[in-house]
């Protein structure tokens, strides 16, 4: 596997128009800010520069060039293989409701005997997330992973993914990889501390919570938040949720506020909150979260046969934009973190998100996570 990254400048890309001297390659992703991928309409200039690869990217909260958190430029890695395929699935969602479906259908198109894993981007705030991946991972089954995260629009507007095609809301683009070469290693960590007692989530509709043990869920956020309370929700991504399936203890998953209905004291967040499980708030401590980043780079290092690998290997970091907004100046401590237990034998390359998609670090489950930074190896064995 080969890999070229750069941000999208003149400079750099004119270099890389040279088609004599350019490896074949078949895959470009692209992170950038909502205004950026727009302006800079990075679809046509890449695919320009790579006429027949397959280009998707989405708008972040923030991208990540090797250890540094970029806000001004469009970061692009470009990847070429030596035994793997790869496969685009993509379908614009007319309403949330369609997440699931719509989920299904990409799994049937992407779904295959040698089906080795999934990359996913989606629109941040149109799309169910983990409807989304329930219905991939009941087509391609609970074997496959399932990578990626959900675009973030960094005011709570809206969102954009692009798959060969210029970016666009309500958006869902799913890349499939295909053959025995390719190998993922996966790390999911938080950090973050809990307070208060696990409460039972009394009424809930998919992603709409109404009330914790009877209560109105607006009101409990707004008594224990106090002040904080007044910048719902956008303050609501310092004060996640944890939720758990009370039948499954191991698959704890954090939920994020998108946003709220005073009129009716609910809250949304970026995944389901199913009635009948337990949630809890949380909170962040800095050096918690730095730990829960190094701790996701170790569980991504563990799962990856290096020895055995040929060529480049890309490490894929998506973190939550809670974490971001928390740790303000300190982020870069926990992509540092990440990048000193990965080690230089990857590539570091990555966003910020309103939700990231990655097997549970205990059950394994794919599921859509927030509040985590997530890690993905990607590798590819050397040929026999």
């Amino acid at each position: 596997m080969r890999l070229q990254r750069f941000s999208l400048a003149r400079s750099d890309l004119s270099k890389l128009k040279v088609g004599a001297t350019r490896p074949a390659t078949e895959l470009v992703l692209y992170f950038g800010s909502r205004a950026g991928i727009t302006s800079e309409k990075p679809f046509a200039r890449l695919k320009t520069a790579f006429p027949d690869a397959t280009i998707v990217g989405c708008s972040t909260g923030g991208q990540i060039r090797a250890d540094e958190l970029i806000d001004d430029d469009i970061e692009v890695v470009a990847i070429s293989f030596e035994s793997t395929r790869i496969g685009l699935a993509s379908e614009v969602l007319a309403s949330v409701e369609e997440s699931l479906g719509c989920g299904r259908r990409i799994g049937e198109r992407l779904k295959g005997a040698d089906l080795a894993g999934i990359l996913v981007l989606a629109d941040g705030l149109n799309v169910n997330g983990g409807d989304l991946v329930a219905g991939i991972t009941g087509v391609v089954g609970p074997e496959v992973p399932l990578i990626g995260g959900l675009a973030d629009g960094a005011d709570f507007v809206e969102t954009l993914v692009g798959a060969d095609c210029a970016p666009r809301s309500r958006l869902v683009a799913a890349i499939g990889f295909y053959g025995d070469a390719v190998r993922f290693g996966h790390g999911s960590a938080g950090g973050w501390d809990v307070f208060g007692s696990w409460r039972t989530i009394t009424r809930s509709r998919k992603n709409v919570l109404f009330q914790l043990d009877g209560e109105p869920a607006l009101d409990l956020y707004e008594r224990y938040l106090g002040d904080e309370a007044k910048g719902l929700p956008g303050t609501g991504l310092r004060f996640p949720l944890q939720v758990m399936d009370p039948e499954n203890p191991d698959r704890k998953i954090i939920r994020t506020i998108l946003s709220m209905d005073r009129d009716q004291r609910s809250l949304t967040f970026a995944g389901d909150v199913p009635e009948g499980w337990q949630a809890r708030l949380m909170r962040g401590v800095f050096d918690r979260l730095v730990l829960g980043a190094r701790d996701a780079a170790h569980q991504a290092k563990c799962g990856t046969v290096v020895e055995d690998s040929s060529g480049e290997r890309l490490a894929l970091l998506v973190s939550c934009i809670g974490r971001r907004v928390l740790m303000g100046q300190r982020i870069s401590e926990e992509i540092a973190a990440s990048l000193a237990e990965l080690g230089e034998d990857f590539a570091p390359f990555g966003f910020y998100s309103y939700g990231e998609i990655s097997p549970q670090a205990d059950s394994r489950t794919c599921e859509l996570h927030n509040q985590t930074m997530t890690i993905t190896t990607i590798v590819e064995t050397a040929a026999v």
